[in-house]
Order: C-alpha cells, then structure tokens, then sequence
C-alpha cells in the first residue's frame, strides 16, 4: 500500500512485528533489516526528502520540563490575581474539573517577582534571570491549551497529539517526512535526566509508523551510546575489513537471488552499524569542549551538571545534522507542584535556567540558531488557585510554552490568558496548533504529512491543527 508521502509500506506482516519490536539502536537495526516492502524495493527508509515548503529550521530541540511548570510564576504576570489573593474564585470564570478536584480552594498569587526584559519589553519572573537576558530571541506563546488532566495523558498528547497511547511521536514524523540529514547518527534522539519519563518509550515511540523511526534514547553519563567501542583487542582496521568480507559475503551470496530483499537490508544495517561506531563516539565526547563552553552550561555546579551536559550534547547532536533531539528536564514530573510550589520551582529553574540560557548562547554564537527551533515548555500550566494552601494544580486550559530560533519571529507574546490566568481568551492555541507549526519551520505542510494505517490517511495532527501564523517572521 502506498502512502501519500510516497512510501511503499506493508503493514500486517510478520516483518513488521519485528519492526515494532525492537527499542533505541535495536529498533535502528531491526527497522532497517525487516523493512517491509520498503527493503523488497531496495529502499531506503531514511533517505533524505524533499520537504513540502522552504524550511526555516534544520532541527528542533525541544526543552520538555516534565510535570507541569506554572506560567503564573514565570512568564505570564497576573497582577489582579495577586489582588484576589485568598478570595474565592468569581463565578463568572466558571467551575473547571480539576485533576485533585480544588476548583474550590482560594485564589492564590505569586510570591515571585515580575520584570520586563530587553528591548521587547517582555515578561519574566525572578525565578529565570538567565533565560530572562535572551527574551529578545523569545516568542512566547502565553494562550497554549489542552485535553489531558493527568500526566501519563498529557505528557502523551503533547508528544503525540493524543492522550492516549499508540499515535507516533513528533520527532518519529519529522523523520518519517525528511529521512536523515546524517547517516552516521540516528534522526530522533531523547535525553533524560536522573528518572524515568512518566509514560516511558510511548513518548518517543513510532506508533503506528514503522519502527525505523522512533526515537534512540541516550543514557545520561559518560556512555550515552553503549557498544560503541571495538571489543578489546579489535582496532578500527580490522573491524572495518571483518564488516567489508562479511558484505563481500554477502553479495556473492545473493548475486542470483535480486528477490532476497532482507539480505540486502542486512548489509545496509551492518554498514550504518559501523559508521554509528565509528562517528557516535565523537559526537558523545564532552571531554573536547572547552573549559568555558562546559561553565556557560552550568556543568560547573553540581545541581545543573546533569541537564547542561544534555543541553550541550544537544548543540553538538544538531551541529551534526541530528534533526531532533527532545530533552526532559524534571523527569517523573518533577515540576509539579501540588504543595510547596516556591521550593518546587526555585530547584527546577535554578535547574534549567543557566544550561537552557548557555544553549540559546552557544547555539547564538556559532550561527546555529537560526537554523534551529528551541521549544520550551510542559505538558500544561498550573491553576490559580491553591492546592493544599502553597501549591497549584494542574492546568491544561491556558498555559505556556516559547520557541526560539527556526524563523520564529522573536520578542513577542502571543495570546493571553484570562487575568487570573485560568484560561486562553485570546488566540487559543492547541498542542494540534503547536505541532502543525513545528513541522512547519522543518518544512512539512502537518496535512499532507500523511501515513495509511488501517484505510485511513493518518497524519500528526490527526483532524485538527493550524498554524500559528504570527509566530513566523
């Protein structure tokens, strides 16, 4: 069956169960020697395409702060909300079901402190004086909705535009429309801090596109990628000849048999085997940065070590032609601020702010950035109302994210909220919204990035979605 970006897929086959099976490099290897009808017509799943539109962006990376950052505290001031501090709620902003059912606690202000920045003026809370300094870059996108009220949903729905598990993620799209921009590394790639992503692989997961393109998650440390190196013994010369007599091998085996496809997606496997072997370990190495580009990341301080050496492997994974790379600050929803939310939040932006500042710097400097659109943000806000006296509950009804770079046009703020923050009143936008003006920066029209599965035209924004127009310069 072909689909309508011009793919030749089979997909009730016992091949495609071995497509599906497979995780990280595995599912890479796996995906490329079952490749349906794709390896029967000497394809290749990965080959660079021609996007629909002229891109504005090469690669996204996208800041995912998992469990729900307030944007009444960081980039969306409400002073009559301050004003209405312990009243109840007015009726006339209605009664929304919460995840902990505390629509009926008291309003509750923020104890943070607003300034405007740089020359456009913009919002930015006492918690991000380093992100604060870049808010010129900065499109911020304060009227940001959704469907989902818990985290395991919400988490999915703004990786895969549903709250419910099975659809592809953003990055397996962008892969599945563009193919590779660099053969050596995968196209997809997830960094996670110290815990597991609530949800786990489903978030980075190919769904129902073949397994091929799903996302490769990295370990955190020093050996993001394991197996890497030769066996002990093996130089690159001899592993690179033992490669080259089994491909010879190979060939002369399946000389007459032009019909045997999975032989010869076999042999590409092999061969992209050994270019991730012999280019993964220079992309993972940190140890060639400089003393200054590892401070600008804050991997001075132990607190920010951890999320900066993933911000910094994510500069240098787009230098190298990767086109996306998602990384989790908070992961376990670390943001989510049920009680406490000055302690909560003080660590996760004392967390982020210096390594999330360092990257927009660097990526700056070395003429990356306008090739590259930075997405910040969680898989909602939080209300404006207490929960448990000194926390917020979660809000999918307005919230906040920003983007940089990749021809957004920056200094701006798009949308609001209500003026106590609980909802988008004006220029609403949906995570549907939100993902059709992604792939738009890469190039990809959302409504005719399009993949059959099951006699329907699937796509990313599944029936809805639209860009934001005025995001774009």
């Amino acid at each position: 069956m072909q689909d309508p970006i011009g793919h030749n897929w089979q997909v009730r086959t016992r091949r495609e169960f071995f497509q599906r099976a497979g995780s990280g490099l595995a599912g890479l290897a796996l995906g490329s020697m079952f490749s349906g009808e794709a390896a029967a017509a000497k394809t290749d799943p990965l080959e660079a395409r021609t996007p629909h539109v002229k891109p504005r962006a090469k690669s996204v990376i996208w800041l995912f702060m998992e469990g729900g950052p307030s944007h009444l505290d960081l980039f969306d001031p409400k002073p009559a909300l301050n004003k209405m501090h312990g009243q109840p709620m007015p009726a006339s902003f209605g009664r929304p079901i919460t995840a902990m059912g505390t629509a009926g606690n008291t309003l509750m202000g923020t104890k943070r402190t607003f300034k405007q920045h740089g020359q456009s003026g913009l919002w930015v809370s006492d918690w991000y004086p380093h992100i604060a300094r870049h808010v010129d870059d900065l499109a911020v996108i304060r009227s940001c909705q959704a469907d989902g009220l818990n985290h395991v949903g919400s988490v999915c729905q703004m990786n895969t535009g549903s709250i419910l598990a099975g659809r592809p993620s953003m990055g397996a799209w962008v892969t599945y429309g563009l193919g590779s921009a660099n053969r050596n590394l995968p196209t997809f790639v997830v960094l996670l801090d110290d815990r597991e992503v609530v949800g786990g692989p489903k978030n980075w997961s190919s769904g129902f596109l073949p397994a091929t393109f799903q996302g490769t998650q990295f370990r955190t440390g020093d050996t993001p990628i394991l197996h890497l190196k030769n066996p002990r013994g093996v130089s690159n010369q001899q592993q690179a000849s033992k490669l080259g007599y089994l491909k010879e091998l190979n060939e002369r085996w399946g000389a007459d048999k032009a019909e045997d496809s999975e032989l010869d997606a076999r042999i590409r496997s092999f061969e992209l085997a050994y270019k991730m072997q012999a280019a993964g370990p220079e992309a993972v190495d940190l140890a060639s940065e400089s003393e200054a580009t590892r401070k600008l990341y804050g991997m001075d301080d132990p607190d920010l070590e951890s999320f900066g050496r993933n911000c910094l492997q994510a500069r240098r994974l787009v230098e190298r032609g990767v086109r996306f790379v998602e990384l989790y600050c908070g992961s376990g929803s670390g943001w989510d601020a049920h009680n406490n939310i000055e302690a909560n939040h003080s660590k996760w932006c004392r967390v982020s702010d210096r390594p999330v500042a360092g990257l927009l710097t660097d990526l700056k400097a070395r003429g990356l950035l306008e090739d590259t659109l930075v997405v910040w943000g969680g898989e909602f806000g939080r209300t404006p109302f207490n929960e448990k006296g000194d926390g917020r509950d979660h809000n999918p009804w307005g919230f906040t994210i920003w983007m940089a770079g990749g021809g957004v046009k920056p200094g701006q703020a798009i949308g609001t909220t209500d003026e106590i923050g609980l909802r988008a009143v004006d220029s609403p936008y949906h995570v549907h919204d939100i993902h059709a003006s992604i792939l738009y920066a890469l190039g990809l029209d959302h409504e005719k990035t399009t993949y059959m599965h099951n006699g329907r035209a699937e796509r990313p924004t599944i029936v809805a979605g639209k860009l934001m127009k005025e995001l774009f310069a």
